[in-house]
């Protein structure tokens, strides 16, 4: 009776720990357990930043095709009247546009290790629709392995012109820098 429960018990924690991953075991689509979106823009009047913690992504470790959705009445400022501008049809238009999404690839698959720890650089292209307008964008990103964890990063600027988000006059063509600082750090 004892071997019989000392092998069921045994038996159990095995098929447990096959659930479990390592490292070595990461393969396929992942989605991202935490993905954080920051936006900066700086004028000589005033610096806006805003914040959204409600962006998703995937990352599809194979074919190094990532994947980010961004509901864009998820940005939260340190103003309501900013986060109210930000959302108005003036600006967004985040009810007629509500989501952003970016679409690409890590060019430079065969650089980054998946299966062991380390800090990687990374380039990706893909395309990025803001409002209906979609770019192509090429930017420098990290990837850290660290354990079960991979953490996407980048940096970049993005020109709101180039997404039809311009202001000739008024306070906001003063207020609101016609490039602002992209951060993205994505927790998988």
């Amino acid at each position: 009776m004892k071997k019989q429960i000392i092998l069921s018990v045994a038996t159990i924690a095995l098929i447990a720990l096959q659930g479990f991953k390592s490292p070595t075991d990461v393969s396929g689509k992942i989605a991202s357990k935490k993905t954080q979106l920051t936006f900066f823009s700086h004028t000589a009047v005033e610096d806006i930043q805003a914040v959204n913690n409600k962006t998703v992504s995937s990352l599809e470790i194979e074919t190094g095709e990532v994947v980010f959705s961004v509901p864009m009445q998820s940005f939260e400022f340190e103003k309501a009247l900013m986060q109210k501008h930000f959302n108005s049809a003036k600006f967004l238009d985040t009810k007629k546009y509500p989501k952003a999404k970016f679409v690409g690839k890590i060019t430079n698959l065969s650089g980054v290790n998946f299966q062991k720890d380390g800090t990687y650089t990374a380039t990706i292209k893909g395309q990025m629709t803001i409002k209906d307008q979609t770019k192509e964008v090429i930017e420098n990103g990290t990837v850290i392995v660290k354990g079960n964890d991979i953490n996407l990063k980048s940096k970049f600027d993005l020109k709101l012109v180039d997404y039809k988000i311009a202001f000739e006059k008024g306070k906001p063509a003063n207020n609101i820098a016609k490039t602002v600082a992209i951060s993205v750090d994505a927790l998988y």
